[in-house]
């Protein structure tokens, strides 16, 4: 198995040990070196998103170490490019999951994100009319990318006050994002805000409650999560590559060094654990519930470690006058607050205790 700080391609699906063959069958990389180094925007990032979805790699077909590798790559390259490309593919996973083909996912809407968060004071209400047809009002929170993307599927609650999804075109006419809150440091090339549909015209994709039923709904966190450890990694390329420049890099150097690679070899070990399980059906219900709360909670904790160590092994230095660097860690700190430190490990902590099932 390769070091993980080295500067390779494939971080997860070109990783695999001894055994692992035949559960992650040997593929071409979903994401190339060129494609890597040519992801500089959100556009392109979208676009990159785009071909990535036309391939179907959704988590349980078989190439999910190959999916969340690709994902790692990009996030290594720029967490931007992740952040934009992440939510695209997780939105064309849930409408295949929901029977829709490409075709008819790309009438209506060539790009998409995922607005699932609820907040105070901002709601949407679907309604449906006598003929049959949908429709979202209200304010959608933490929106990201709204007004970039050309269509979303967005939650809300039906006539009945069930949860449902819903895919929607961001029809400027209907939907209206207000990002002038922004004011992130870190990925501020992804804006996010509220949106305000007003008769928006929408689609239901599955039953009431599917979304958040779906054992693919746990494995897109991890996938958020395998974007994470991509941004990691970079910085823990920054701190080996700093202590082989220095002439004595000095036994608190490779301390630094030793403590990143012991931290990104476990993030990389749990991520390439749940792809196999889930491409093995193991990842399911509760059980499923209980792998992708432990992944996203074993990553987290590995780039809180990685940022406090670059940090100490680097100094200031970096973070007032390199651009890419200081910029990078922004950006991670942001994102990796996704995950919600203590509650989440509660969260977890309950799923333990409820019983043998969930193990």
């Amino acid at each position: 198995m390769r070091p993980v700080l080295l500067d390779d391609v494939e971080l997860l699906a070109g990783d695999i040990g001894e055994g692992a063959e035949e559960a992650i069958a040997p593929a071409p990389p979903l994401v190339s070196a060129a494609a890597v180094a040519d992801v500089s925007t959100v556009d392109t990032a979208l676009d990159t998103a785009r071909r990535l979805a036309a391939e179907d790699t959704r988590a349980g077909t078989g190439r999910t170490a190959e999916l969340w590798s690709a994902l790692a790559t990009l996030a290594a390259r720029d967490l931007e490019a992740a952040r934009a490309v992440e939510p695209h593919l997780d939105a064309v996973g849930i409408l295949r999951d929901a029977g829709w083909d490409l075709d008819r996912i790309e009438g209506i809407g060539r790009t998409w994100g995922v607005y699932a968060s609820e907040a105070p004071g901002a709601t949407v209400a679907a309604s449906r009319s006598a003929d049959g047809s949908w429709t979202l009002d209200g304010v959608k929170p933490w929106c990201s990318l709204a007004g970039t993307v050309d269509a979303a599927l967005i939650t809300a609650p039906d006539n009945d006050g069930e949860r449902r999804l819903f895919a929607v075109r961001l029809d400027p006419d209907h939907a209206l994002a207000d990002h002038s809150g922004w004011r992130a440091r870190g990925l501020a090339g992804i804006p996010s805000g509220p949106l305000t549909l007003t008769d928006a015209p929408a689609e239901p994709v599955g039953e009431p409650g599917w979304y958040l039923r779906r054992d693919g709904f746990r494995w897109g966190g991890i996938g958020v999560a395998a974007c994470w450890f991509g941004g990691a990694v970079a910085l823990g390329r920054s701190v080996a590559d700093a202590a082989r420049r220095h002439p004595d890099p000095g036994a608190i150097r490779e301390m630094q060094v030793g403590a990143v690679d012991e931290a990104l070899e476990s993030a990389r070990a749990v991520l390439l654990d749940a792809a196999r399980q889930v491409d093995a059906g193991r990842a399911v219900g509760e059980r499923g519930a209980l792998i992708a709360a432990r992944a996203r909670g074993v990553v987290a904790r590995a780039v809180d470690e990685v940022l406090l160590r670059a940090g100490h092994a680097l100094g200031p230095a970096p973070l007032a006058l390199d651009d890419e660097h200081s910029r990078r860690v922004a950006d991670l700190q942001l994102y990796v607050r996704q995950h919600h430190a203590e509650n989440d490990q509660a969260s977890l902590g309950r799923r333990i205790l409820r019983g043998p099932e969930a193990r």
